[in-house]
């Protein structure tokens, strides 16, 4: 099974600042994101989002918060045809020294055990940030970047990101 993972913040959804976040319950989809998913569904990934949410273990959101928002999320997917097949977050902060904050592994290392099946070199990984690059590098993932809130001269939408490497997804 090959598979897209994806980060969340800044890749499907806005971003906002840490304390930006205590009152968000609605995401607000990036521009081309539902039809840059549609496009890797269609090429024939499913898709795992991998998630750093250290605002959970500072006090900014609570884990219902969080739970909401990702229902929300999910929802909002589903109703246009996007089906992900799991979410992997991480709660922690640096000082709890864990082994799933990215760009550790963890988070990939569940996925890999819940799903044996996974084909890591057909897999790809999409994200905003420098420890999603180095997560994937880890694992020798294709990586395709896109910053959903400074938007770099390459990718302005998960959209464009598969169009522009179709030949190498």
């Amino acid at each position: 099974m090959k598979i897209a993972f994806l980060d969340r913040d800044g890749t499907i959804n806005k971003d906002y600042p840490d304390k930006d976040w205590k009152d968000r319950t609605v995401p607000e989809i990036l521009e081309g994101s539902i039809e840059g998913l549609l496009l890797l569904r269609e090429l024939g990934y499913e898709i795992i989002i991998v998630t750093n949410q250290y605002i959970i273990n500072e006090g900014i959101i609570t884990i219902t918060q969080y739970h909401d928002f990702q229902h929300n999320l999910l929802k909002l997917l589903k109703s246009n045809n996007i089906e992900i097949l799991d979410t992997f977050y991480c709660p922690h902060t640096d000082a709890d020294r864990c082994n799933c904050k990215k760009p550790k592994t963890g988070l990939i290392d569940i996925a890999l055990k819940k799903y044996p099946n996974i084909d890591l070199p057909s897999s790809v990984y999409i994200g905003d940030s420098i420890c999603d690059q180095e997560l994937a590098f880890q694992f020798e993932l294709k990586f395709f970047e896109i910053n959903g809130h400074h938007f770099n001269t390459y990718y302005h939408s998960i959209n464009e990101v598969v169009l522009t490497n179709r030949e190498f997804l």
